[in-house]
This record gives structure tokens, sequence and C-alpha cells, in this order.
């Protein structure tokens, strides 16, 4: 049931770009969520989050296909180059399963991850603070004010480097 909401949105900010596909969902936290039939989410992370995690080395889920789960609620584990971290559920309702795909090649989290690189699925209802493309680029140019100005640098990019635009 993908929807087709028009191409995707370029989206560029220091040295940070991204193509953000139209069709999905965002939420604060830098999932995205794309219905693929009637109630049923696929979720993924987005190039950002991808960029803050580094590249995927390890991941795994404790739901269960069938299980009931809810937003915020701790669902798995991811671990990046960069960082180790809870995976969080963004949809109230039941887990359907993982990309089984991840398991070959984990690296699809970061190459495709609007594509093959989704993380599981979820038959429910997205978070409520879900917001569509233009909400997810103001979310994101707030995102990048706030570690510029921590960072103390106000034109210094969140990573340092560029993205091709290729499998995003």
């Amino acid at each position: 049931m993908q929807n087709d909401c028009g191409p995707p949105i370029s989206y560029k900010r220091s040295r940070f770009s991204s193509r953000l596909p139209a069709d999905r969902l965002y939420t604060p936290s830098h999932f995205w969520l794309l219905e693929v039939e009637p109630g049923v989410w696929q979720v993924g992370f987005t190039k950002f989050a991808t960029r803050m995690l580094g590249d995927l080395v390890e991941h795994g889920f404790e739901a269960k296909p069938g299980d009931a789960v809810s937003v915020g609620q701790a669902i798995g584990t991811v671990e990046g180059f960069k960082a180790l971290t809870d995976l969080y559920c963004v949809a109230d309702g039941v887990f359907v399963g993982t990309n089984p795909a991840l398991e070959k090649d984990p690296t699809l989290t970061d190459t495709d991850p609007y594509g093959k690189g989704w993380l599981y699925a979820v038959r429910g209802t997205p978070e409520p603070n879900a917001v569509d493309v233009h909400g997810y680029t103001q979310l994101l140019d707030l995102t990048i004010d706030k570690m510029q100005e921590k960072a103390g640098h106000g034109d210094q990019p969140p990573q340092p480097e560029a993205d091709t635009g290729e499998g995003t």
C-alpha cells in the first residue's frame, strides 16, 4: 500500500544532506514509518539516525511476532560503529516481525535506509508525534541547530561525510 506522495524531498543543512521519501511518517526519534498494507507499518532508521549510529554491526529483537507493543517500549537493541542503543517501538499494536534481509546484510540500514534496510513491522497505529516529510525537515533543522550550539560550532555539521544520495 505504498502511497505515491511525489518525489523525495532533498534536504541539506550544514554538511548533512539526504533525500527524504515523501510517502512516510517520521518520528522525533529519527525513525520512518511506511504503511505497506492497511494498518501494517514498516519501520526503519532515517539517514540522520544511521549517521549518528555509524555502520550497524549487530542487532537483536526481544519482541516476537504476535507480541503486543506500545510506543516507547524497548523491543530490542542495535549496535552501530559509534553507539549501542536500545531500539524503541514507534507504534502501538502487534509486532509483525523483523526484516529477514538484515540477518544476511546488516549494512542495508546504512546503504538503503528507506528501502531494503527497514528494521521491523507493526500492525497498529504510529506514535502520535509522527509527522510528514515537511514536519521532519523542520525537526532536522532544530536537531542540527542544537547539535551545533552544543558543540560550540555554529556552522559545523553533525557528521563530516557528505551524502552522495545513493540508496536514499
